[in-house]
């Protein structure tokens, strides 16, 4: 059985490990001797994958689409010494928010504007998840005043420090019109 596990992922899901010949009690049985560990219900690691952001990837293995946002997004991007409570986490409007054991906040966007500014950042081999750029980042916290406009000016000058260009923000903020007045006139 200890061939299986060699080929298992890094991070699997039960009906994965079934895929593979695993049984169910093969699988409890690695749990129980530690070399996987359960980080979610039916969402496992091997012990031998290596050091990784365990909270962000069983976000990412149930939201395909889950992107970090505002306050997560800043402090990925060196924008903010804040530590969140709670992961901010977009996904389209209309999908289904999942349902994790680690604290999120879920945001819903227009899918019309979800990709922008949107890329891809690996948390393991394997595993990636979605991060908006930092001009992105910063329209939204503005976008969403409820985050507070100090988050907002914090980052904007921390970003303009370190080298931003003010008409690159303002091309991603032409794809928010409301928001556009108010980076505008700064």
């Amino acid at each position: 059985m200890a061939e299986n596990l060699d080929r298992l992922p890094a991070t699997f899901n039960y009906r994965e490990a079934r895929n593979f010949g695993v049984s169910k009690r093969q699988l409890y049985r690695w749990r129980d001797e530690g070399v996987i560990e359960l980080l979610s219900r039916g969402l496992y690691r091997r012990s031998d994958s290596g050091l990784a952001d365990t909270d962000l990837i069983e976000i990412s293995h149930r939201a395909s689409l889950a992107t970090l946002c505002l306050t997560t997004a800043l402090v990925r991007h060196g924008l903010s010494d804040a530590i969140p409570a709670a992961h901010d986490i977009a996904i389209p409007r209309g999908r289904r928010t999942p349902v994790v054991s680690v604290a999120v906040t879920w945001h819903n966007f227009d899918p019309a504007t979800f990709d922008v500014g949107r890329y891809t950042t690996p948390l393991d081999d394997q595993t990636s998840i979605g991060l908006y750029d930092a001009e992105r980042t910063i329209v939204d916290v503005f976008r969403l005043t409820h985050h507070g406009t100090d988050t907002g000016y914090e980052a904007l000058r921390q970003w303009v420090r370190n080298g931003g260009k003010p008409a690159d923000l303002l091309d991603v903020a032409a794809r928010f019109p409301r928001t556009l007045p108010r980076l505008s006139s700064l």
